[in-house]
């Protein structure tokens, strides 16, 4: 069973952030958060957020019976879109004007388990029911 995690209009360019999340991309989330505690880009400390978010919201989805730990969560799926950009000028030479855009982005990551819980294991013999019959 998955989780998402999202992170909506974080204000740095997506290039900047597609760096750091492609360290954590399919790692486990234990080496992940230790990848993001000890790299030095800003983007770092607001990935770390969201992973964090991802894992609480794997144990919401389980009803906080199923402990993270115990069921080895990886990071499924990690990508970041562009957001909204905002535009202003900065005065150039000559009279003209040349435009700044600052930039968003939106994170998302989806975290899986690879040892399966059972609630995961009643749904798959529920599956095989339904089938039988």
């Amino acid at each position: 069973m998955e989780a998402v995690a999202k992170l909506k209009n974080c204000p740095m360019s997506p290039r900047k952030m597609r760096l750091v999340v492609d360290n954590i991309r399919g790692k486990n989330v234990e080496d992940a958060l230790n990848i993001l505690k000890f790299t030095k880009k800003e983007a770092a400390t607001w990935l770390e957020k969201v992973v964090v978010s991802a894992i609480s919201n794997w144990e919401n989805k389980h009803d906080g019976s199923a402990d993270a730990d115990d069921h080895k969560l990886f990071i499924k799926t990690a990508f970041v879109d562009g957001g909204t950009m905002l535009k202003r000028f900065r005065p150039a030479p000559h009279g003209r004007a040349h435009r700044i855009r600052k930039r968003t982005n939106h994170v998302t990551i989806i975290v899986e388990n690879r040892i399966p819980t059972a609630k995961d294991q009643d749904a798959v013999t529920a599956a095989a029911n339904d089938e039988e019959e």
